[in-house]
């Protein structure tokens, strides 16, 4: 009852948050404190070896199917920069806090702090960024970034807390760990990618492919983790495989597949905050006496977290704007002060805190600590990160993204316009179908019309728009009439159900091709 409780919740906090305007990443952390402040909840203990492979690979997978390989090729050095240099800073300058600030706490306990603080969310950022119309260079740092930093903090974190339950430690071990992890999980990745390519071609009812990709983060993982490699890397790569070797004549594996996952990853975020709600409320309920006093170290943990990313890409904004990368990022102090803001921790630090041992020293003050930092991350730049981007002017490069928009649109229309003429040269099309494909094209890709002189450009495409959406508008209209008919047959004594789903499916594909 626990989990679909915390899955309706967060159902009904995605439709608040789209009436207020609000990302639902902020509402699921505040639906965390509340949980952990309403007395009577049944308590669910989930034992802490389960936390990372149950969270961890649906979110990843999610997260990487949104990027790809071209993207870290042109962004590497922003992705170097965030996702491990500036890690492994945070992993320190957080333990050094922890270690002076908490009684008792040992060295290898502070940098298990530090690492499981250390990772910005890349879900949590893109939601709240993403409607903000930001430059898209900077959500695509934001993406890849979010991917590699967990790899990166998760081996620190996995090297400190077996230090710290069994006092002993060594960095060489560390080094020479990841050195093993990360290549190691990459080739895995790739086979288990191309095993999975394989699979997916042979099987052709869209529910089962959605049911495979739904195997295969996990199966990564838990693989990668058996052969000591890094799991987190493991599923990135056979994400990023998979997306690579797309079957580009799959339409209905990818409506279903993308409308799938989206679900997966918001129920998933969902019951992960609503559960560290339930262990902060024993955690809170056992230390009462002490909140005031551990709430000032969280605080003072918090504000390390911030000034460091807040500093470090300032640094990198002057040493990423020297280069003549068209698409680096940040490119000045301002795209680094936003991407600063953006630095937002979610459910990898929550899977982290929620996997630290029962005997691990200082649990329940490391849970707080991470819970507050999650927390001011995630909220005040939630609530404020609009009022930022405004104020400093970091806005969408309109005409860069249309130009790039209308190149790969021009690609896809002599794309097809030359097949259409191969078809024609070999099956001798009649003269009117291909005038009418040549119609439906130029149609859809209006975008290409921009070769044409500005002001009749301009008057020709506000034209089109009206045009456009009129056609839309009628055509909703109709589709809409012919569904309330399907579904008004559905009623009808010895209707087939079976047939009413498949006619009111190809309805609803024709209504998304639309839209």
């Amino acid at each position: 009852m626990v989990i679909i409780g915390l899955m309706l919740a967060t159902v009904l906090l995605v439709g608040v948050g789209e009436r207020v305007r609000l990302p639902y990443p902020v509402l699921v952390t505040l639906l965390g404190i509340a949980v952990a402040l309403v007395p009577g909840l049944p308590v669910l203990v989930v034992p802490p070896e389960l936390i990372l492979p149950l969270f961890l690979p649906p979110l990843l997978y999610a997260t990487a199917q949104r990027t790809s390989w071209s993207m870290f090729k042109v962004r590497w050095r922003s992705i170097l920069l965030l996702a491990l240099v500036l890690v492994l800073i945070t992993v320190a300058a957080v333990a050094v806090t922890a270690w002076l600030l908490v009684p008792g706490i040992t060295i290898a306990a502070a940098v298990a702090l530090g690492a499981l603080t250390a990772p910005p969310d890349p879900v949590a950022a893109e939601a709240v960024a993403g409607p903000l119309h930001m430059p898209r260079r900077l959500v695509a740092v934001l993406q890849s970034e979010g991917l590699f930093n967990d790899a990166v903090a998760l081996v620190v974190y996995q090297l400190a807390v077996a230090a710290a339950i069994t006092g002993a430690y060594s960095p060489w071990s560390g080094l020479l760990r990841f050195a093993y992890s990360a290549p190691a999980a990459v080739v895995l990745g790739l086979a288990l990618g191309w095993l999975a390519r394989w699979t997916l071609a042979r099987i052709g009812e869209p529910t089962a492919r959605s049911g495979l990709t739904l195997v295969i983060p996990f199966a990564a993982y838990l693989v990668a983790e058996g052969l000591h490699a890094s799991g987190v890397l493991a599923v990135v790569t056979v994400a990023l495989y998979i997306g690579h070797t797309v079957d580009e004549s799959d339409v209905h594996g990818r409506l279903s597949g993308g409308a799938f996952w989206e679900v997966v990853e918001l129920l998933v975020t969902g019951v992960a905050f609503g559960l560290i709600g339930l262990e902060l409320r024993e955690v809170l309920a056992a230390n009462e006496g002490r909140l005031l006093e551990i709430g000032g170290r969280a605080a003072l943990v918090c504000l390390v977290v911030i000034v460091v990313r807040t500093v470090w890409l300032g640094m990198g904004a002057w040493l990423i704007g020297r280069s003549g990368d068209p698409e680096r990022a940040p490119r000045n102090w301002r795209e680094g002060l936003v991407l600063s803001w953006c630095g937002m921790r979610g459910l990898a630090t929550l899977a982290l805190a929620l996997a630290i041992p029962p005997e691990f020293p200082a649990r329940a003050e490391l849970l707080l600590i991470a819970f507050a930092v999650i927390v001011v991350t995630m909220v005040l730049p939630g609530l404020t990160l609009p009022v930022v981007v405004k104020a400093l002017g970091v806005q969408a490069e309109s005409d860069a993204e249309q130009a790039a928009d209308e190149a790969l649109a021009k690609r896809a229309y002599k794309a097809g316009l030359r097949r259409l003429k191969e078809l024609d040269a070999v099956r001798d099309l009649p003269e009117d179908m291909v005038e009418k494909i040549q119609a439906k094209q130029k149609g859809l890709l209006t975008a290409l019309y921009a070769d044409k002189e500005p002001q009749n450009y301009e008057e020709e495409q506000a034209l089109r728009i009206r045009t456009v959406q009129l056609f839309r508008e009628i055509q909703t209209e109709v589709l809409a009439a012919a569904r309330r008919e399907i579904l008004a047959a559905r009623t009808e004594p010895g209707a087939d159900p079976q047939a009413v789903d498949r006619v009111l499916r190809r309805l609803d594909l024709r209504s998304a091709q639309l839209h």
